[in-house]
């Protein structure tokens, strides 16, 4: 263990292990330890991560359904400058839960809001699932409602990046082929009880990974993750035609510019075929 270290008033953003105890911080055991608060989803759930650690700290429940109630009085708390820890029933807090409503009120009252990272299910899920890293949108869970489900993966569509969502057992299945009809052909990756004894990843196509889930309708926490859409491939014919299109209108330089946002190509490459293209 790190050297004790005492903790400056304030609110804690606290990670808290998706699965396997052991993922947790020295500091965030430290903080919660010593913290006067800790402020948790489920009183049930963070008993059973104190026990582990010997953590006797108070705990109060801040979730969606008192939390109107609840700022006020933490506010007060924070205000008579005690150290107060929020943690979620697994990962980081904030991330696809309300917590963000009680940070934002903390910073607008002018106390300091630390953070204390660690496991995220989202980002432990797409760094083992073998898509692009570069770019990702973390969309949370998808709507429940078909139509819903499918509005949301329409706006999704243009996304030209990894798209992370969480999603249930029961409802896996539906959620797959409702993206292979949406989105097209996009290598997936299903990452389910992340860090725990039966741990899973399994990639494939929607239709084939739909088939298999509604087969075999998976337990725990599944975090899903979308490649994105692959670069259109241009033949030669037809970037030809779209530069002499765009040349009718456009200087060389500004042709090969669109060209470029059009094709995600080189503007360089693009420029030296305007250039050619636009020589008598």
């Amino acid at each position: 263990m790190a050297v004790s270290m005492s903790f400056e008033p304030g609110l804690y953003v606290t990670a808290t292990p998706i699965g396997n105890l052991k993922d947790i911080t020295f500091r965030a055991i430290e903080i919660l330890q010593q913290a006067d608060l800790i402020l948790c989803e489920d009183k049930r759930v963070t008993a059973k991560l104190c026990q582990a650690y010997d953590i006797k700290t108070q705990l109060t429940a801040y979730h969606d359904h008192n939390g109107e109630e609840m700022r006020p009085q933490i506010l007060e708390r924070l205000q008579n400058d005690q150290v107060i820890a929020l943690v979620s029933d697994a990962g980081t807090p904030l991330i696809s839960d309300p917590g963000y409503k009680l940070v934002r009120d903390v910073r607008e009252a002018g106390i300091t809001v630390y953070t204390i990272p660690g496991a995220c299910a989202a980002i432990a899920g797409l760094t083992i699932a073998g898509a692009p890293t570069d770019q990702f949108l973390f969309a949370g869970f998808l709507p429940t409602k078909t139509m819903a489900r499918k509005k949301m993966l329409t706006e999704l569509k243009s996304v030209v990046a990894s798209l992370v969502f969480y999603e249930t057992g029961p409802r896996l299945a539906d959620a797959l082929l409702d993206i292979g009809d949406i989105l097209g052909d996009r290598e997936i990756a299903i990452a389910r009880e992340l860090t725990k004894l039966h741990e899973e990843v399994r990639t494939g196509m929607a239709p084939d990974l739909a088939a298999h889930y509604s087969l075999q309708p998976p337990r725990g926490e599944i975090v899903l993750v979308v490649h994105p859409p692959q670069a259109r491939q241009w033949s030669e014919e037809e970037l030809t035609g779209l530069m002499i299109d765009l040349l009718a209108e456009n200087s060389v330089k500004d042709a090969a510019s669109l060209a470029a946002e059009l094709t995600s190509m080189s503007r360089k490459t693009l420029y030296n075929l305007a250039l050619g293209l636009k020589r008598p």
